[in-house]
């Protein structure tokens, strides 16, 4: 069986603030994610370019990306903002049916008691 392991050395110059930033998370990852530096750094990788090569061949992806995350933003906004205003609307437009309901029923009544005798019923064919 063919060995399928490649190895490569890194070096990092701390005097350079991306590799020095490159060092630490390297350094403070969280070891129950990722169980190697080889693990990180090729996640990293992969992710890096599949993500360059993607932007390449689509150059308005990041603009529609960005659009996407703005109108997700709003609609969490305008959902929140429901969240907290719908019972109390609901709640006055409750309380304010609530309130009509004699008008209503006291409007009903007052035609009901129409007399007969205001309506013509010469278009039933008498």
């Amino acid at each position: 069986m063919q060995n399928n392991i490649r190895n490569t050395n890194l070096r990092f110059n701390l005097n350079k603030d991306q590799q020095r930033k490159a060092w630490e998370y390297l350094q403070t990852m969280d070891r129950q994610e990722f169980k190697s530096y080889s693990q990180a750094i090729s996640v990293a990788l992969v992710d890096y370019f599949d993500r360059h090569y993607r932007t390449h061949s689509d150059p308005y992806l990041e603009t529609r990306e960005r659009e996407e995350l703005f109108v997700k933003q709003i609609v969490t906004a305008v959902e929140s903002s429901l969240k907290q205003s719908l019972p109390l609307f609901l709640s006055g437009l409750t309380a304010g049916i609530a309130q009509r309901e004699p008008r209503i029923s006291s409007f009903s009544e007052a035609e009901n008691t129409q007399a007969d005798t205001d309506i013509d019923w010469d278009f039933l064919g008498e």
